[in-house]
């Protein structure tokens, strides 16, 4: 079993284990706060940052304890970041839909649930959390699925952040007109980071999507090889966190300091 299909599997068995009734879903879905646009933000800025909340990973473990998320939070909105992105898997990464709700609490920019998103129940879910973004993984779905989930993301007001590792994926995310997509540096098949992915894959995508590198990035030189390779965006967990000081970390990965 791959590390991806490993991770599902547990996201799976999560969902069932917190699974409400649709009727108390309902409620909540009524009651949420509206849907940040993302996009004037991710367009704001010759380099857009999406900054995330991020306590481990399986391929690194534990990077942060990360006691108080709507602090850390905080915290990147200070520094400037565009969009703030919340694990919100438990089992590998530490995350949880509490971390999303204290993150929406303590900020105003649009925040991305950053989870393993494979069943429409989660999609529902995300967007009664108030949500405004969320992740869809290329490798992890059908191409029916694909389109399902964007679909269903779009009627309920979310943009979708669309991740590709390979030329394939890639394809397959093209199919469905995405307003956004991620380059993902890491194979989440075997946790393998090769950044030359961004060199191969971002100048493949049309200049009026947004264009996302997300793995691998912890210095200026990292986000500048993306910037040559035409992202518009950069995803930052790792480097951040791990820093002590995120607000200088990030001004330094964007060449302010």
């Amino acid at each position: 079993m791959s590390v991806l299909a490993s991770i599902i599997e547990g996201v799976r068995e999560d969902l069932a284990a917190r699974r409400l009734p649709m009727g108390q879903l309902q409620e909540a879905l009524e009651t949420a706060p509206t849907v940040r646009d993302c996009l004037p933000f991710l367009i704001s800025s010759e380099m857009s940052v999406i900054a995330e909340v991020k306590r481990s990973s399986p391929s690194k473990g534990a990077l942060a304890p990360i006691t108080d998320p709507a602090g850390l939070a905080a915290q990147y909105e200070e520094a400037g970041a565009h969009v703030v992105s919340v694990l919100t898997e438990q089992r590998r990464f530490g995350g949880s839909l509490a971390d999303l709700d204290a993150v929406r609490k303590a900020i105003e920019l649009p925040i991305l649930r950053k989870d393993f998103m494979v069943d429409e129940y989660q999609f529902l879910e995300a967007r009664a959390h108030a949500a405004d973004i969320v992740l869809l993984i290329v490798a992890a779905l059908s191409r029916s699925q694909l389109k399902d989930f964007y679909d269903l993301s779009c009627e309920l007001g979310m943009a979708s952040l669309i991740e590709v590792h390979t030329a394939q994926e890639l394809e397959s995310a093209m199919e469905i007109s995405p307003r956004m997509i991620g380059i993902n540096s890491r194979n989440l098949k075997t946790l393998d980071v090769d950044t030359r992915a961004f060199a191969d894959l971002i100048p493949q995508i049309p200049v009026e999507i947004i264009r996302v590198a997300e793995s691998g990035i912890s210095t200026r030189s990292d986000v500048q090889a993306a910037q040559s390779a035409g992202a518009t965006v950069i995803l930052v967990g790792e480097a951040l966190v791990k820093s002590g000081d995120p607000i200088s970390a990030m001004q330094e990965l964007l060449g302010r300091r």
